[in-house]
């Protein structure tokens, strides 16, 4: 979901995944790194590196604060090396890169995600209210000692669950500015999903929602109805970890397997646990990159389900302009599902966006194949792209 503000400090929110540009970096971007305290005993990591341009000076291009998912995917190692930082994985430098394009601010979100920590294992985050207040906190600092950023664009671009997260940010910020049998059986699940959250039931809808992929993972395990299809691909397999099934919270855990610890792969851990903690020199000893990011997950287990429709409505309402999109492929954050809650908006504008036609984006301006669709009303767009899973900007470039 991608939000855009029309105020002092404009804002830009994508979830879900990001629209791919072809960016070659120039030359080694400054960056700079450190930690903000919250809360008391709360401390949340940040990795800033200044737009890269060669014939632009980084005050004539945005600020781009990234977000990743999960909620417990450290934005400062996936988003960082995996997606769009300027180095790979490897320390190679990246072939396609924003920074010639605007600077691009990391940041390690909810607490305990990444290299961010907590003192205390009772000041995890645990709903969305605790992430945006912890995130105002930092932003606040941030600005504060980072002056030369106040008075240039700056946008936010989340991932997958961190659309939610962006979504509540982006709010406060506006108002701190004024400004077959397997598919029986995962329908049945879905509705007793449904019944949960409106009973409020957000906990039991969360465990629920955990319930619904073990069935799909039994279906495409047991059967070739499909084939082990990965939830942010479904024309990749994927074979998923199995834990005990007498560990408690197996639902939860499972969840966590899925969508976070595959972020945390060996070869990423070992160089944000080993080269790259090395470099920054500031990581407590006691910290380990990704070490609290289950407990990220669980903490925040009550506020999974819990719709922000009403929050996007308020947006709109604010005049901010709000862009959702989504991989063709996606299974986990899948079109059908966006569309669905887009229903389901008050917006008076709703009934002109659903009567627009989708119009085509091309690969490029001289390629008549077809990128993505996308259609739009006053300040609600919906982009569907093609041929690309949950993480988008690693799938297709050149939109």
């Amino acid at each position: 979901m991608g939000v855009y503000v029309r105020t002092a400090l404009p804002v830009l929110l994508l979830a879900a995944g990001t629209a791919g540009v072809i960016l070659r970096q120039s030359q080694e971007p400054k960056e700079l790194w450190g930690y903000v305290q919250v809360r008391n005993k709360v401390h949340m990591f940040w990795w800033l590196y200044y737009a890269n341009n060669p014939t632009k000076e980084f005050t004539e291009l945005p600020l781009v604060l990234w977000l990743q998912g999960g909620p417990g995917a450290s934005g400062c190692g996936y988003g960082n090396f995996e997606e769009i930082g300027p180095l790979d994985k490897e320390m190679k430098p990246r072939n396609t890169t924003w920074l010639q394009a605007a600077s691009i601010l990391f940041v390690d979100n909810p607490v305990g995600t990444g290299f961010s920590y907590v003192d205390d294992c009772s000041l995890f985050a645990k709903n969305l209210t605790m992430v945006v207040s912890d995130m105002m906190a930092f932003l606040g600092e941030f600005f504060t000692c980072r002056t030369e950023f106040q008075t240039i664009p700056f946008y936010i671009f989340s991932e997958s669950y961190g659309g939610k997260m962006a979504a509540g940010i982006a709010l406060e910020l506006h108002k701190s500015l004024l400004d077959d049998n397997g598919l029986a059986e995962v329908t049945a699940v879905a509705k007793e999903i449904m019944d949960a959250i409106n009973k409020n039931q957000y906990g039991l809808a969360t465990e629920l929602w955990g319930k619904a992929e073990g069935v799909i993972e039994e279906v495409r395990s047991l059967s070739n109805n499909t084939d082990n299809v990965n939830f942010y691909n479904i024309m990749t397999k994927d074979v998923p970890e199995v834990k005990s099934d007498e560990e408690e919270n197996l639902h939860l855990v499972r969840l966590y397997q899925r969508h976070v610890r595959k972020m945390h792969k060996n070869s990423l851990d070992e160089l944000m646990n080993g080269p790259i903690r090395k470099k920054l020199k500031i990581i407590p000893d006691c910290v380990k990159w990704g070490g609290q990011s289950r407990q990220v997950f669980e903490n925040m287990a009550e506020d999974f389900m819990k719709p922000v429709i009403d929050i996007v409505d308020q947006l709109l309402a604010a005049n901010v302009n709000v862009t959702v999109y989504n991989g063709q492929l996606d299974l986990i954050v899948d079109t059908m599902g966006q569309e669905a809650w887009i229903r389901k908006l008050k917006w008076p504008g709703l009934v002109q966006f659903s009567q627009k036609r989708w119009k085509a984006l091309y690969v490029c301006p001289e390629s008549m194949e077809t990128a993505a669709f996308y259609k739009a009303y006053e300040n609600l767009a919906f982009f569907w792209i093609l041929k690309a899973g949950h993480m988008v900007n690693d799938e297709l470039l050149g939109v």
